[in-house]
């Protein structure tokens, strides 16, 4: 966990990997590039909110399920 902390990218680092990421995609890809980014986020969010509904619906206790169960049972 120390080691997590101590590696913390400060302003300096963040502008030479923002220099770097220009200079090798260049301005006219970067815009691209963020557009993909943020479709793949807004699918990956899309799917854990389906699979969160789906869980929480699976954890909703049907009603009368014990009258239909011994129905079932005879």
């Amino acid at each position: 966990m120390n080691a997590m902390l101590l590696w913390t990218p400060g302003v300096g680092e963040i502008v030479v990997i923002a220099l770097v990421v220009l200079l090798l995609f260049g301005g006219k890809k970067i815009p691209e590039l963020m557009r993909g980014l943020g479709s793949g986020v807004r699918e990956f969010n899309s799917a854990k909110n389906s699979i969160k509904n789906e869980i929480e619906e699976g954890m909703k206790e049907p009603k009368n399920t014990s009258s239909t169960e011994a129905e079932k049972a005879e």
